[in-house]
Order: C-alpha cells, then sequence, then structure tokens
C-alpha cells in the first residue's frame, strides 16, 4: 500500500530542507570566514606585547635606588613569579571560562546582551581576559563599533599566536589596579608593600577586584566599598571551585595590613647621582628620552649606598642649617673609576642643579699638584729651593703685572723646600715654578688628567683661577692615586632591558696619562699636609684636621674668597668637596671655611672604618731616603727632625745636612724656634 504524504506535510518538509540548506551554507560561510580570521590572525603573525615598564636603578650593592616611569609604575614579572590566589581569582572574578574559549566567550556574551536589554542599560560585561588585554595593548577605550571590531581582530591574534599562559601573563603584567600601578607586581608593592609572589588569599582577592573600577574599588579611598567587592571575588572562587567557603569566609575576616610609606613620600636616594645616570644613558649609550623612562630597563650603577649616606649625613650635619652656602660632593674608586657617591647641592627639591657636574668654581690650591707634577717632569724634586717672598712678576713681554700674596701675607722670607711649598701652600713658590717651567706645562699636564674646562696659561693659573668642574678635579686626582693611569668617571656598570638582554656592560679601561714615578712622587707630597714630623716643626694646611686622620692620606685643600675645596685620596678611595655661595658671595666666616675640610676627614674616616690602612705603594723608578725638611738634604743623626721623601732614582739628594752638627741647645725658648714658627704663630 502506498504512503501518499499529505501537502501539510510535504510543505513542512520543504521548510526543513530549506533550512537545513541554509544553516549549511551559514555554517560553511562562519567556517570559511573563521578559518579566513584565523588565515588573517597567522598572517599577520604575534602581536608585539611590549607596553611601557618602569625603569629600576640599581646601587652597586644590587638595592634598588630609583625608578622612571611618567608616573606610571610598571613592573613586569614572569607568571611563575604571580601567587597562585591572584591568578585565581582573577580569572574567577573576570573569565571563569578562560582555559575553555578563543578569545570570545559566547555564552556569556548572550546572557550580557539579554541582561542589558532587560535593564535598558548596562548592567553586565563580557569581556574575557583576552579582550581586555587587547585593549589594554593596542587601543584606546572609546566606545565606537570601529574600537570594538579592532578589539575583535586584536583578541584573534592574541589568541592564534600566544598560548593561554602568554596572554594571562601579559594581563596580569599590564592591568591597572589604581594610583598608578599598572600590573600586578606593582600594584602588590604599593597596596602591600611586597612581591606579587608573597600575596596571601585575602590580600590576593582584594587587588583581583580593583580593576572594576581602579578608583572605585580602591581601599584607599573607600575600604568598606572594596571589602564588599573582596567578598564578591572570593565568593567566585569558591564558586569555581578554587576554595573552599570556609576559606573564603576566613580569608574575609582576615585584617588586611597596608603599606602606607607612599602617603608620606618616599625620600629620594641621591637624586643629583641618578640625574647624571640619566644624562649618561642619553649620551654615552645613545638611549631616547621614551626608552629610559617607560623602557623598563634595569639599570646597574656603580653607587655606594652607605657611602652615599654618609656624605649626605656629614653635609647635614657639619654646615650651618640656617646658611645659604652649597656644596658640591664627589667619591670614587681610584682604581676603576666608579663613582661611589655623588651629591650636587643641599637640598634636591630646591635647586636641582648640579654643582658636581654642571657648576665650574674657582680650584684655588687644589690645582697645585699638577703643576708639581710637571715640575718634577721638569727635573724638580722635593729638595727644590726657592726664595719665598713678596714678589711682582711680569709677564706678556713686559705688558701685564702680577703680584700673588700667601694666606694673611705672611712669607717665609728665605728658602723653602718644593715639599715646604705643596705643605705650607705657599703661593709665590708655586708661581715662580709655573713661570720657570712654562705656562703651558700645567695646561698641558691638567687636560692630560681630564680637566675639560677652559684654561687661561696666565701666571695665577698656579694658583687655580681658571674655573673648573668638582667631577674633573676628583677624576684628575684619582689618576695621580693611580699611579698615572687615568680612568673616566664610571657611573653605568650594566644595562638590561625589559626582555632581559643586557645591552651594555662597562668594562674596565685605563689609560697611563702620567709618568708613573713622577706621579708616586706627586703623591708622596701631597701626604705632607697631614704629616706630624712637618708639624712639629710647622704648621701644614692639614693641622685643623690631622688628630681626626687614623690612616695614610694625600691631598690638597684650596681657599678662594668664594670657594674652599678639599680633595684627598687614600689608595682605594678618593673624595673632593667644594663648597661656596651660588652667586659669588664671599666666605667671611672662618667656619665657613672648614666645611670642606671637616666633610672630607670625616666622610673619609668613617667610609673606610674597618678597611685595611693601607700605605701608597711606590713605584720602581723611585728611591726614598730621610732628609731634614728644613733644608732638603740628607739627614744626619744631629738633625732633630727627619722625613722619609720619595725621588724619582738619581735626582735624590747627596750632600748631607750641616745645620746642627755643632748646633748647641739654647736655653731661650725664642731661639729654638725655626723661620715659620716665628712668623706664623697665627694658624
Amino acid at each position: 500500500m502506498e504512503i501518499i504524504p499529505s501537502s501539510r506535510f510535504r510543505g513542512t518538509w520543504k521548510y526543513i530542507r530549506a533550512f537545513a540548506f541554509i544553516s549549511l551554507i551559514l555554517a560553511i560561510f562562519f567556517t570559511v570566514a573563521l578559518a579566513g580570521l584565523i588565515a588573517f590572525a597567522k598572517l599577520k603573525g604575534a602581536p608585539p606585547l611590549a607596553v611601557p615598564q618602569t625603569t629600576i636603578f640599581y646601587a652597586d650593592d644590587g638595592s634598588k635606588i630609583g625608578e622612571s616611569d611618567n608616573g606610571q609604575t610598571r613592573y613586569w614579572v614572569d607568571l611563575d613569579d604571580i601567587s597562585p590566589y591572584i591568578i585565581q581569582a582573577t580569572i574567577a572574578v573576570e573569565d571563569r571560562k578562560f582555559y575553555e574559549h578563543h578569545g570570545f566567550d559566547i555564552k556569556r556574551i548572550i546572557g550580557a546582551v539579554v541582561a542589558n536589554i532587560k535593564a535598558m542599560a548596562k548592567v553586565q560585561g563580557a569581556s574575557t581576559i583576552t579582550q581586555q588585554y587587547a585593549r589594554n595593548l593596542f587601543l584606546n577605550h572609546d566606545k565606537t563599533w570601529t574600537r570594538k571590531l579592532q578589539e575583535a581582530l586584536y583578541t584573534i591574534r592574541l589568541e592564534a599566536n600566544y598560548s593561554k599562559k602568554q596572554i594571562l601573563e601579559g594581563y596580569l603584567n599590564t592591568i591597572y589596579y589604581g594610583h598608578g600601578a599598572y600590573g600586578i607586581e606593582a600594584a602588590a608593592h604599593y597596596y602591600f608593600g611586597k612581591p606579587a609572589k608573597q600575596l596571601t588569599l585575602s590580600e590576593a582577592a582584594m587587588l583581583a577586584g580593583i580593576p572594576k573600577g581602579p578608583y572605585y574599588y580602591s581601599p584607599f579611598i573607600d575600604e568598606k566599598r572594596a571589602k564588599a567587592r573582596q567578598k564578591t571575588v572570593l565568593s567566585s572562587m569558591a564558586e569555581a571551585g578554587y576554595i573552599s567557603e570556609k576559606e573564603a569566609e576566613q580569608a574575609y575576616q582576615t585584617p588586611l595590613v597596608y603599606s602606607r610609606h607612599h602617603e608620606a613620600g618616599k625620600k629620594k636616594i641621591a637624586p643629583y647621582f641618578q640625574d647624571v645616570v640619566k644624562y649618561a644613558l642619553r649620551n654615552q649609550l645613545g638611549l631616547d628620552e621614551r626608552v629610559i623612562e617607560t623602557g623598563g630597563l634595569r639599570v646597574y650603577t656603580s653607587l655606594d649606598p652607605e657611602m652615599q649616606e654618609i656624605a649626605e649625613r656629614k653635609i647635614h650635619d657639619i654646615i650651618d642649617p640656617h646658611s645659604d652656602i652649597q656644596v658640591a660632593f664627589v667619591a670614587m674608586d681610584p682604581r676603576s673609576g666608579e663613582v661611589k657617591a655623588l651629591i650636587g647641592g643641599r637640598d634636591y627639591d630646591k635647586s636641582p642643579f648640579n654643582r658636581a657636574v654642571q657648576a665650574e668654581r674657582q680650584p684655588g690650591s687644589t690645582f697645585k699638584p699638577f703643576l708639581y707634577y710637571a715640575a718634577i717632569q721638569q727635573g724638580f724634586t722635593p729638595s727644590t729651593q726657592m726664595r719665598s717672598e713678596l714678589t711682582t712678576f711680569t709677564f706678556d713681554n713686559g705688558k701685564e703685572t702680577y703680584t700673588p700674596h700667601n694666606y694673611n701675607n705672611y712669607y717665609a722670607n728665605d728658602e723653602i723646600t718644593l715639599a715646604q711649598a705643596i705643605a705650607l701652600s705657599d703661593n709665590v713658590f708655586a708661581v715662580k715654578t709655573h713661570l720657570f717651567i712654562g705656562e703651558d706645562k700645567l695646561v698641558e699636564t691638567a687636560k692630560k688628567l681630564g680637566i675639560t674646562s677652559k684654561l687661561k696659561a696666565v701666571p695665577s693659573l698656579a694658583l687655580g683661577t681658571s674655573p673648573v668642574k668638582v667631577i674633573d678635579m676628583v677624576g684628575a686626582y684619582s689618576a695621580l692615586a693611580n699611579n698615572g693611569k687615568k680612568t673616566e668617571p664610571v657611573f653605568i656598570k650594566k644595562v638590561v632591558n625589559h626582555k632581559g638582554e643586557t645591552i651594555y656592560e662597562y668594562k674596565p679601561s685605563s689609560k697611563q696619562v702620567l709618568d708613573p714615578d713622577a706621579a708616586y712622587v706627586t703623591v708622596q707630597l701631597m701626604t705632607g699636609m697631614f704629616d706630624p714630623k712637618l708639624n712639629d716643626y710647622t704648621t701644614v694646611t692639614g693641622q685643623s684636621i690631622r688628630k681626626q686622620i687614623t690612616r695614610p692620606y694625600a691631598g690638597k685643600s684650596g681657599t678662594t674668597k668664594t670657594d674652599s675645596w678639599m680633595i684627598g685620596f687614600a689608595p682605594q678611595l678618593v673624595a673632593g668637596v667644594w663648597t661656596g655661595y651660588d652667586r659669588g658671595e664671599t666666605m667671611d666666616k672662618v667656619a665657613e671655611k672648614q666645611y670642606a675640610k671637616q666633610i672630607w676627614v670625616q666622610f673619609m674616616e668613617e667610609s673606610l672604618q674597618g678597611k685595611p690602612k693601607k700605605q701608597f705603594k711606590p713605584t720602581k723608578g723611585v728611591v726614598g731616603v730621610y732628609v731634614d725638611p728644613d733644608n732638603g738634604k740628607l739627614a744626619t743623626k744631629s738633625c732633630p727632625v727627619k722625613r722619609l721623601t720619595y725621588y724619582i732614582a738619581g735626582t735624590e739628594p747627596t750632600d748631607y745636612c750641616t745645620d746642627h752638627l755643632h748646633h748647641k741647645k739654647s736655653k731661650n725658648k725664642e731661639e729654638k724656634k725655626n723661620w715659620f714658627e716665628k712668623w706664623f704663630p697665627w694658624f
């Protein structure tokens, strides 16, 4: 029996076949479209994941000294270095199907659309973690169809080219947590003062709730509202099976201890030093400002935090807080050139002008060691004698005259040795030496040592009348301390980019710019300002600080009407201090003229405390002999004072002192005094 379908059934079957055909066509279309999108995503390749990251500056001991971020704090950490609680909390509250979808949660999108239609307002969102990551990486947050289409395309590209782990890691490192903190590492430090790896369940739930409304849900703005959001996150974690209801309740009841250090503001560590580091990144390494500020660099510097703190504390304690006097300070390792401490002024916030590297001031007598090195090269020795008396010099073919003056216009009016001249800082001896060897020799020597300022080849240059930079002077003294080997000041030891790749690493280098033997003889002459043997018969310029000294030092002080300097070194550390007024006011107070020496000696003594008391090691081409300091001749048993003095081999004295062979001790106290004690009772 043949069954003939009714016309009604035939019509229904027709519609079914038509619907199936259309569905097939749509399925093919969507499959082709999806395949096309995937092919497009693969063809476009992996989108770059570079985002602005905080550049961090580290001291020599690995401690963090500063950041550069343009007001946005961003760090990038591996997913393995993030607490599992924050990962679970984020997925539970933001995108529970994260590991199941391919960038879009269709069911969630449909549910959000229905909910929003019913409420006639946007009450529910459907963005996945991948979509939010795409938005944060590449797009603005304009609510336009163009932006939404671009977001969808970026989402597909992310899903097609990166693993879920990479996407989640990127999201957690870029999402905004409020108060300028981008990424979970920055947020963990900002809110709780700890790395993301150490976040507890309670802390993680609090932070995971903030991105929904960084201002609205910040515990620093409304803790009650933030706690309510934390509870929502914990409930979501329990629903997702990450934790139990009991654990959720315990975490909610756990008191949170926030990091409040940011409220008072962090004290900047070595801000003047950091400015120099940034300058070096720009001008020596060739990095642009954007890379320095937000390139996620790790910059490892030469700074010694302990020495920096000592220098800052000494300046604070020694200089009168009511005084307007300014200061510049630099400390270096003479062997490597590494700058260990740097201060460019008394208050960075009030004046970021860096007097240590930008200002040029008259160095006064601190310039004399360069002169005497040049003189030794020209045949002078520590025993070379010249008369110290008021003298007017004629120069420039008789057109000009110059009359140098000693401090308080006191003169020996007698012969003195070069060793005495540098220890006593005799100006007449210095100018005579300068003119005798030729004014160009001092300029040449200073340039070899790294003085970059313009120098005038005039008689007064011997007394430091051409302005120079503190950093240059300390670098020059470092070369003397290093037996004539010049090393450029080092501020940056290594730079690592945001990928962990080393893009710069300092390689130690030095250049022999001075004769090592002449440099050593000069260094020994510079110990004279502290020598107690010299002090037994005369007054040296280091007299005011000699009692504070516990180890061998070489150095030189310098004073002009407007400037006061002290630069000196032990074999392992050199430091220089300048004090004065920015506008060139004269320093009339005696105490003001002692600031530089006091800062220097107290810094050196405390910085080197507990370290070996090293001697200056003689070079191969020098010899040391005992001489009578008063005349520079070989000392005899009859000489009341003997000083071990070094000479370039072959230039040492051969005559013995005869001044004391038949000298009878006088009962008259005045007769026992030498010329300097008679003339310099004022010091």
